[in-house]
């Protein structure tokens, strides 16, 4: 029985008492919207990524793969539109200095209903003063003007800190696709349709991070280019939006907390023609999980029309040449990380003893370690279960524990999500057998100690 509903403050203690994630330069006294991965996190972290890569990439005949620079020639984010338009109205309180997006203090004062992207600063500022929208932290309704802040982080290439060598900190991997458009499809010799999947960090600096690492100043982003013969985007599109929503599910996520919210026409980028986001209901209710868009054929336009490269694709089929179209499913690692967390993590009454266990559900194959080897006494016990570990090291993600009783071992590997406990006893040292515990069931059986691993593989494949 299910006796926990997460919080994110629960979840937040959670994951820094068992190792997921700590505060970046804590001893320092930290660094806001600042995360650092501990063992689990950093594990499971990887989990996620391959995860992705396997269905989207390597085992996918659809797609291939790029690692493009996190820093790219400036004219890249002129021709994507990010030096122009990827800003934020800002504006700050005068009384107590904190600072604002106008446009979702309009969004939280008209709680949702109102969405103010795309209007203009004045039309923002008169909601403003029409509603008396006064300021959240100290209450007073004392503003600076709205302001036009650009979100892209700024850097510096070469010795001298001047126009000509400022450079960017990618705000997404996607255009890094896009450049090396032409270069993948003659080196693969993939025809339209396909796609080419990406895995990397981005940076972007966010007025209002927040709700720990779902919105982060630094992210990773597991994101896919599908290009396309023009008029067949929208089948293409309606095709991953399937996709990617069955892949949460195969996960382990409750298809419950997810639903899907298609962009009414009117309020698309002016360079789609569809946007569907996949939401996930977070502690705070349902936000953005994934986002998957038809791009059309604005990207390699742009690129083509600031590089004077010609981007266009020689279709053998038909011998005509055209642009294509581009799907995009971006997904972020973090939100998926804290999606699944938040999925998995329950409180349960162990109904033999009446006693509650905490307890990640985590699917067989995400789980930061697959199996724990347990020593039931390590004094007697010691040199059978270090030959059980090695061997068992080896195939699996393994870890070795011998503090505490064995219930608290037990426990401790359910709060982590190790979906199999492997302990060494007297009955060990006289019949070479080994006890195998299930974590979710909490069944036990005796294995063999020669078919152990091959045991335990089949079980975590089934």
């Amino acid at each position: 029985m299910v006796v926990l509903a997460n919080t994110l403050d629960s979840l937040v203690n959670y994951c820094k008492q068992y190792g997921f994630v700590y505060q970046g330069s804590e001893i320092y006294g930290g660094l806001a919207n600042s995360w650092d991965y501990g063992p689990l996190g950093a594990q499971l972290k990887n989990n996620l990524r391959q995860a992705w890569w396997d269905r989207f990439v390597a085992n996918n005949h659809l797609n291939t793969g790029i690692d493009s620079g996190i820093i790219l020639h400036s004219d890249t984010w002129i021709a994507s539109g990010h030096v122009k338009g990827f800003q934020d109205p800002l504006l700050d309180c005068k009384e107590c200095k904190s600072r604002f997006r106008a446009d979702k203090l309009i969004e939280a004062h008209s709680k949702g209903q109102i969405d103010a992207d795309g209007w203009s600063h004045d039309k923002m500022m008169q909601y403003l003063i029409d509603h008396k929208v006064n300021c959240p932290v100290c209450g007073k309704f004392n503003y600076t003007d709205i302001r036009q802040f650009n979100l892209m982080f700024k850097t510096y290439q070469g010795v001298l800190e001047d126009a000509k060598n400022l450079v960017y900190l990618r705000p997404e991997t996607a255009q890094g696709i896009f450049l090396n458009f032409k270069n993948i499809q003659r080196t693969s010799r993939m025809k339209i349709p396909f796609g080419i999947g990406q895995i990397g960090k981005s940076f972007r600096n966010e007025i209002t991070p927040g709700n720990f690492i779902f919105r982060t100043r630094e992210f990773e982003q597991m994101e896919l280019e599908f290009f396309c013969k023009p008029e067949t985007e929208l089948e293409w599109f309606d095709f991953w939006r399937a996709f990617a929503k069955q892949f949460l599910i195969d996960l382990g996520i409750s298809e419950k907390n997810l639903k899907l919210y298609d962009h009414p026409k009117a309020k698309l980028s002016f360079y789609s023609n569809a946007t569907t986001d996949v939401l996930y209901r977070y502690p705070w209710g349902f936000d953005e999980l994934w986002g998957i868009a038809s791009r059309t054929d604005y990207d390699l336009k742009q690129h083509q029309e600031y590089s004077k490269e010609s981007l266009e694709y020689f279709d053998p089929e038909t011998e005509q040449k055209y642009i294509p179209y581009v799907i995009e499913p971006s997904l972020g690692v973090e939100r998926l990380m804290l999606a699944l967390l938040n999925d998995a993590l329950t409180e349960e009454v162990v109904e033999a003893t009446g006693e509650s266990r905490t307890l990640l559900k985590l699917h067989k194959q995400l789980a930061p370690y697959q199996v724990a080897i347990l020593p039931l006494i390590k004094k007697q016990h010691q040199e059978m279960t270090d030959a059980i570990f090695q061997d068992a090291i080896k195939r699996l993600r393994a870890v070795y524990d011998d503090t505490g009783n064995i219930g608290k071992r037990y426990r401790r590997q359910d709060a982590i999500g190790t979906p199999y406990c492997v302990t060494i006893d007297n009955q060990t040292l006289e019949d070479d057998t080994v006890t195998v515990r299930e974590r979710d069931s909490m069944e036990q059986v005796r294995i063999p100690v020669s078919q152990l691993v091959a045991y335990l593989e089949a079980q975590l494949s089934s």
